[in-house]
């Protein structure tokens, strides 16, 4: 099923986003601006069962819609120009708004938390900082359940309303945990009951139609290991920290 008023006419191809590890494209239609990734052009990867990901990025929309919190733009499977592939409604970010930065080290601005410290290009010492707003606890959750395994600060889209969208979602849903993600700085707090509301929402939704939905564009085991996670996540009723150092729990480049 189409989201509401998702435009279902002619994909017609204004240009190719550059770098991009698989193809994706720029394009409109009836009007409407959208982002295109054929299933053609997405590179293999070691890790994840080719031709998937289009996939995968549909089913982290029909989470996010589940959830209630509108963190994903509208995401559809059709065919295009170079046959199928995801489609989603293009949003347009306020360029001078950074709700991931880095910053010089020891200096995280009012409102943001501090995730780690490294090294920049010049070898000066800096710190990676996010925002500390309801918006990116909300994807922080998100990105848990789907296990995202590509949560870069340039997947942040910050609205001029203040709202965030986050794209890029053909890295989840994988079986074994693979959370990496720049937005670390809530590690321990509590779920709030708000947060928690939205996480049983789902859960009910996992049991019906969602599940169904989930069924059509995932594995059997990834379905099935993405409400073991959703379970555990309410149990525990806290921000997971890092499950394991031997594996990097941030995504590089993290922008």
């Amino acid at each position: 099923m189409l989201p509401r008023d998702f435009p279902t006419g002619e994909l017609t191809l204004h240009g190719r986003v550059l770098p991009a590890s698989n193809a994706t494209f720029v394009g409109e239609i009836d009007g409407v601006r959208v982002v295109y990734k054929p299933i053609a052009g997405e590179r293999p990867l070691w890790d994840f069962p080719d031709g998937t990901l289009a996939a995968r990025e549909v089913a982290a929309y029909a989470v996010s819609e589940a959830l209630g919190w509108d963190i994903v733009p509208p995401t559809v499977l059709r065919e295009g120009p170079h046959g199928e592939g995801m489609v989603q409604l293009w949003r347009d970010e306020v360029e001078d708004q950074a709700p991931v930065d880095i910053v010089g080290e020891g200096d995280t601005p009012e409102g943001f938390r501090h995730v780690f410290d490294g090294l920049d290009a010049h070898d000066q010492p800096v710190s990676l900082v996010h925002e500390d707003s309801a918006e990116l606890r909300r994807m922080a959750l998100f990105d848990v359940v789907v296990n995202n395994a590509d949560r870069k600060g340039g997947h942040v889209l910050p609205m001029a309303d203040g709202h965030r969208h986050g794209v890029d979602h053909g890295l989840t849903f994988h079986v074994e945990n693979k959370l990496r993600t720049v937005l670390w700085g809530f590690v321990g707090e509590p779920v709030s009951d708000d947060e928690a509301e939205g996480l049983r929402r789902l859960a009910s939704a996992l049991d019906g139609k969602l599940g169904t939905t989930l069924a059509g564009l995932l594995a059997s085991d990834e379905l099935a290991v993405t409400a073991r996670r959703l379970r555990r996540l309410l149990d525990r009723g806290v921000f997971p920290a890092p499950a394991s150092s031997a594996y990097p729990v941030i995504p590089w480049p993290p922008f």
